[in-house]
């Protein structure tokens, strides 16, 4: 449209111009033949003199018209510089109130501006400023005025070359902080560049993050205190709880009668639950303080899931329940993660699932993922189940599915809670799936990454391809994951649930082998040896508690027996196995160790000690483990003892350091032992304390301690680091 315009303009200019030239020649030629004819004429000659006036007329005419086409375009030139002039009087304003309108958003935003020159002087400041320096703006001008600065934060620099930085600036109202932005600026009206700053008052942001900061510290001091206030709790409670259930281990050892032997029990029972509830509240109390350190290792997933089932097996047989766990063979035999973490994760929803399941059992099953390197853990119960409204609650602190004054179950809550956090702190997921009255099932999925040649390893499964096999058992729990084992090693598996049903299928295949649970009763199993005197292989299912029974069984016609829950490589190696395990001499680590009456032939043990009852307990133990204890009841007896000892020629093999002890404490007593011994031979040296902080064992391992035992003393595990110790092992209890 614009080039339109132009060249209709153009045009228009060109017919004007020829115009006025053929005019101003027409005049030129009529004045000139006028002049022409007067000249060459008569004085006075009528029509020449006409002709002459008329061509004088007409240039008159000619030049008047011209003047009118002047006129008329002078006049629509004036009309446009008006237009023109209008237009940019609107612009003018448009300006002003743009201007004024930038000048209200500024003051209302209550930002303070100042630009300087190159040598630091004035030129602009807006209202603000003034305000905040509590000067006019005349004064401001031309001066190097700067506010004077109390405390001066951090400088940075963003992308565009803008520099920020924080000023905390005295003022009459007080003293105020700032947060400025400078950035250079080029004026037409002044040579060179300005800095140009445009600060904005955060002081209460600033206040704001200040008491932030103050309460973080103080959350953080308050969570040391606790922290601290807990540890102290935890050794106070377990020292005397230490005695209480030692003392119940021993006393059970005695000869009661049946009704001692019921409170005994009940003595251990309920120190065990206090032990746990302890054992909860400090776990929780380290996960709340975000405390969870994970120590990823190499570990076998499938034995540490069959130690799992086997540590909660006698609580889920104490109530007839079954309890088995299936590991399938697709996944890779080491992992690396934390395995102690994974085996507290599993503890808590096992013991979970026993203890909310009344009837049938519980099952824990470990299969590959949805995604690669992942592994899921379900451990599924046959219990009470979790209300759909339920489902996210139950991972809460405190909180149980069951709740009121009511309850038939009890608990702190916290197991959940802690295994949420740390399944998610080991980058997985938990979640559950429940019905009331149909049971749940506690899925773990977490990242577990192979091994180095954790694919390499295959585990022992034998070749079952056309075996027939048998199950009877009357719980589906034990039964169904057996033959879902077997089923892979390629047997044909069938499952009775009773004698009865059993004596129904025998004459259909020609068994190889049969399992039978003796929880059927000893005339179902009596029944079905006699019955199946024809199958070669005839297992019978027992549980610990029942192995004084195994004779019995033997008679009956049994040919091999395994110990439930029943694990994969006992079950691939009675299968292949030439001989009965009824023909395997007594295992000599089953039966109890007593001292042997004479002379003691165990070890010399230094047992520091300053609690008479715990010091008590530890020399009865070691008494019956057939050792020879001596006792100190602080650390300077104790370095004092180990010394004489030593000068003896008879020096202690072993050396139980209680580290919170009177005076010297064991920290102490350690540290002087190793700088005696630092040319001589190292004596083993464990550490006894109610402490189960992570940073209480790493002090004990850094003055030199080589095991680190938490009481309530554990005869088990007391034997495990005894016989290292005979070993001259490395101790790590």
């Amino acid at each position: 449209m614009r080039d339109q315009s132009l060249q209709r303009g153009s045009l228009r200019w060109l017919l004007f111009a020829v115009a006025r030239g053929v005019v101003i020649l027409a005049m030129a030629l009529a004045a000139a033949f006028g002049f022409s004819a007067a000249a060459s004429g008569p004085i006075y000659d009528q029509p020449t003199f006409a002709i002459g006036v008329a061509a004088l007329f007409g240039a008159a005419c000619g030049a008047a018209a011209l003047l009118y086409a002047r006129m008329v375009s002078l006049r629509r030139a004036q009309r446009a510089l008006q237009q023109h002039a209008e237009e940019v009087d609107d612009r003018n304003w448009e300006l002003k109130e743009s201007e004024e309108r930038a000048k209200s958003f500024l003051a209302a935003q209550g930002d303070v501006i100042v630009r300087r020159d190159a040598e630091g002087r004035i030129s602009y400041v807006n209202d603000a400023f003034c305000a905040l320096a509590d000067r006019a703006q005349a004064d401001l001008l031309g001066s190097t005025f700067t506010m004077p600065v109390l405390e001066q934060g951090a400088a940075a620099h963003a992308a565009d070359g803008t520099r920020l930085h924080d000023q905390k600036i005295s003022t009459k109202a007080g003293a105020r902080w700032i947060a400025w932005r400078e950035v250079m600026v080029r004026s037409a009206a002044l040579p060179g560049a300005e800095m140009q700053s445009v600060g904005r008052d955060v002081t209460d942001r600033v206040q704001a993050e200040r008491a932030l900061a103050d309460a973080r510290d103080q959350a953080e001091t308050a969570n040391r205190a606790k922290s601290r206030f807990l540890a102290m709790v935890s050794h106070e409670v377990r020292t005397p709880l230490n005695g209480i259930l030692g003392m119940t281990d021993l006393l059970g050892d005695t000869a009661l009668t049946p009704e001692q032997t019921t409170y005994v029990k009940a003595v251990k029972t309920s120190g065990d639950a206090l032990l746990s509830l302890i054992d909860e509240i400090l776990d929780f109390s380290k996960i709340e303080a975000g405390r969870i350190d994970l120590d990823a290792r190499e570990f076998d997933l499938a034995a540490l899931v069959e130690e799992t089932v086997e540590l909660i097996a006698p609580r889920a047989q104490a109530k007839d329940l079954e309890i088995a766990s299936y590991v399938e063979d697709a996944l890779p035999r080491r992992v690396v993660g934390d395995a102690a973490r994974l085996r507290q994760v599993l503890l808590n929803l096992a013991g979970n699932a026993v203890k909310f399941t009344e009837r049938g059992g519980v099952a824990i099953i470990v299969e590959p993922g949805v995604w690669p390197g992942e592994i899921d853990i379900l451990v599924r119960d046959s219990g009470i189940g979790v209300p759909p409204d339920e489902h996210d609650r139950i991972f809460k602190e405190f909180e149980q599915a069951e709740g009121g004054i009511a309850r038939k179950f009890g608990g702190t809550g916290l197991g959940l809670s802690i295994s949420h956090r740390i399944v998610e702190r080991m980058g997985g997921r938990i979640a559950v799936e429940s019905k009331p009255g149909v049971g749940s099932t506690f899925r773990v999925a977490l990242p577990l990454a192979t091994a180095a040649g954790g694919d390499d390893a295959p585990r022992a499964a034998p070749n079952l391809a056309g075996m027939d096999v048998m199950i009877v058992a009357s719980s589906t729990v034990e039964s169904a994951l057996m033959a879902r084992r077997l089923i892979c090693w390629g047997a044909r598996v069938s499952v009775a649930a009773d004698e009865k049903i059993a004596a129904a299928l025998l004459p259909e295949r020609a068994w190889a082998a049969m399992f039978v649970d003796h929880t059927l009763g000893r005339a179902a199993c009596d029944a079905l040896a006699r019955a199946t005197a024809a199958i070669p292989r005839r297992f019978v299912l027992v549980t610990p508690a029942s192995r004084s029974e195994l004779p019995s069984f033997k008679d009956m016609g049994f040919t091999d027996y395994l110990v439930k829950p029943v694990r994969t490589a006992s079950l691939a190696a009675r299968l292949m196995a030439e001989h009965s395990a009824f023909e395997r001499p007594s295992d000599a680590s089953e039966m109890p160790t007593v001292a042997a009456k004479g002379r003691p032939k165990g070890l010399a043990i230094l047992v520091a000690e300053d609690n008479e009852i715990n010091a008590l307990l530890a020399r009865s133990l070691l008494t019956r483990l057939g050792h020879r204890p001596t006792l100190a009841t602080n650390g300077d007896a104790a370095v004092d003892a180990w010394l004489s000892a030593r000068n003896a020629g008879e020096p202690y093999a072993l050396v139980l350091m209680d580290v919170h002890m009177p005076g010297t404490d064991g920290i102490e007593a350690t540290r002087r032992i190793r700088a005696t011994e630092a040319d001589g031979a190292r004596t083993p040296i464990v550490a006894l304390t109610a402490n189960a902080f992570e940073e209480d064992r790493d002090a004990c391992l850094a003055a030199g301690m080589d095991g680190f035992l938490t009481k309530p003393l554990d005869r088990e595990r007391l034997a495990a680091a005894l016989a290292a110790a005979a070993g001259a092992k490395a101790i790590a209890a």
